[in-house]
Parts: C-alpha cells; structure tokens; sequence
C-alpha cells in the first residue's frame, strides 16, 4: 500500500493510539503523529506506548512520527488532539483535500466554536466529519465490540468513500449528517461526567446518579436543539450512549476527575497534577456563557463550573437540593 492509502492519525495520547491500534490491527499502515519528546520513536521501538496507553501492544503496521509534515499524503486523517490545541495544530499541517475526522470532544474556549468551525477555518480544502460516542481506548485497543456515530458534512457521498476505511469487524459506525449534534453530545457529556464522578466521591448513592444522568441529558437536548441539533442524534450513540458510558465508570477521565472533587481535593491542584486531560473542564466555562447567550438554562452545568472555580462540593449539592420544585418537562427539551 502507498504513502497516500495510509490513514494518518494526530495525536498519540490513549485516544489516538487506541483508534491507530484498531485501524492497523488488520495490516492497515496508519502514521501516527506524536506531539511528546520521544515517544514517536519509543512507540517505534516497542510497539507499545508506555506514556498513554500501556495496557496495548502495537500493531507493526503503525508507524509513528514526529513531523506533521510526515502525514501530507494521507487521504484519511483522524484528529484526536485535545480539543483546546486542535486549531494550533491543524494550522501546521500540510494543506491538501483530503478526509479529517474529528475525534477529539470539546468546544473552544475563548471563541466558544464547536472543532468543526475550528477544523474548517484551519483546514478549508478538507471535508470534516466527526467521530462521537461511547469509546473507551483500552477497550478499543483491545478489539471489543464498540458502535460510534460519524457524521459526516459531506453527506452520503463522504459516507460512502469515508465509512469502509474506518469500519472494523468490531468498530462498527452508523451514518448521520448532523455535525452539531455529535459534538454537542460529547462536549456536554463530559461536563455532567463530572457531575456524577461527583456524586460517587460524596457516596450520594445510585439514586443519585441516575437523577443526574436523566437531569444532564434534558440539559443536553435544550442545549443541542438551542444550537440547531436535532433530537434523534443526542438520543443516540454520540449523546445518551456516549453519556451512560462516561457517567459510569472510573476508566473516564472527567468521571475521576469529579470523584476527587466530590472527595474533598482542590479542582486547582487536581489540574495542575494531571497528565491526561480531562477535556469537561476546560468545556465548562464557555458551555455556561453559550447557555446564557442561548438562554438555555443548565444547573448542573452551573454546579460543575462552581465546584471547578473552587467552592466546595458538598454546598454546591445542597444548593442543588434546594432548587424550587417544577414539572419535570423534558420531553419538550425547550430552552427555557
């Protein structure tokens, strides 16, 4: 197979390794690019990578890089950068029509756009899809059945060329063409993992968690609908499946990271000492100035952006406890 057959991933955290894990397991040659000093030639090496993802043992078709430059001829590139260095690095890649698939889940602070205007605006010869929903790399990584939503902004056409490359016998994606949707799913997603990694570092029970699943995804859905997303994509694998898995488990970065908060450990430090990131905190902040600015109303997101500003975690749950009782309405996921 030729330099230009490659399919071509940015970023070797677990995320990206993972998904270059999955696509070569088959022979598939796939180029990782590896931003860290090192690890591009220690993933080389090994055919491990020590740093994100140790649980894995590489395929020898992955062939990683320290140049972006390296990943000009790939037709398919898969972006999994942190969605707050999405648009820095995209602006150093090789320009060229070709297919780029966002996997990274945030909106950008500062600007508050979703990544696929940052990827349009950085990339404007290329076709942008997204790639959502209820992933864990180790899991990935080791070839268990896992379902995401691709949308696709070039519609069926960019479906049909782009969904065979990234299909796997166990990586199975399903076809939607509203871009905003997914991302809306997997940006609020991760703030209300917090929330609930909250609720298990105050051991306020499953009750609880529950509560907040169903509270957080009405908040989704008035959020997603406020933007121009459509119901039937948060209802799926990128907004309520990406959001029972995340709320769930440990193994999420934001879950943890709300588990600690819940736990009584400052958010400032929690941050500062944390290698891989915790994407939901850094969407917190411009998630509530965009409710505000679509006059969407979101408590929990609120509470999350309260407890990451440093008010303690037990009061911010009590306040929420407190809020005057209404009708549940939300089936009608209006803004209101």
């Amino acid at each position: 197979m030729n330099a230009a057959s490659q399919i071509g991933v940015i970023g070797a955290g677990a995320w990206g390794t993972a998904l270059a894990q999955m696509l070569a397991a088959d022979g598939t040659p796939v180029l990782l690019w590896a931003l860290e000093d090192g690890l591009a030639g220690a993933i080389n090496r090994t055919h491990r990578n020590e740093l994100f993802l140790p649980s894995a043992t590489l395929s020898p078709a992955i062939r990683a890089t320290a140049e972006l430059a390296d990943l000009a001829a790939c037709e398919v590139l898969l972006a999994v950068t942190p969605a707050q260095h999405l648009g820095s690095v995209l602006a150093r890649l090789p320009q060229a029509p070709r297919d780029l698939v966002l996997c990274s889940k945030g909106i950008e602070a500062g600007t508050g756009r979703l990544m696929n205007h940052v990827a349009s605006a950085a990339c404007p010869a290329s076709s942008i899809a997204v790639l959502s929903g209820p992933t864990f790399a180790h899991e990935v990584a080791a070839g268990l059945p896992t379902a995401v939503t691709l949308a696709c902004g070039g519609g069926e056409e960019q479906w049909q060329r782009l969904a065979p490359q990234i299909a796997r016998p166990a990586f199975r994606p399903y076809y939607s063409d509203d871009l905003t949707g997914a991302e809306v799913g997997g940006s609020v997603k991760n703030v209300l993992a917090i929330a609930c990694g909250v609720v298990e570092g105050l051991k306020l029970g499953q009750n609880a968690r529950a509560a907040l699943i169903s509270r957080g995804y009405a908040e989704m859905l008035r959020f997603g609908e406020a933007l121009g997303a459509r119901r039937d994509t948060l209802s799926g694998l990128c907004g309520l499946g990406d959001l029972v898995l995340t709320c769930s488990s440990t193994s999420s970065r934001n879950f943890s990271l709300g588990k600690a908060l819940g736990e009584g450990q400052a958010a400032e430090a929690l941050m500062r000492d944390r290698r891989t990131v915790a994407e939901g905190a850094f969407t917190a902040p411009v998630l509530q100035q965009l409710a505000a600015a679509q006059g969407v109303d979101m408590p929990i997101v609120d509470a999350v952006c309260a407890m990451l500003a440093g008010a303690s975690a037990a009061h911010v749950v009590q306040d929420m406890l407190t809020r005057p009782l209404k009708a549940e309405n939300q089936a009608e996921g209006a803004p209101r």
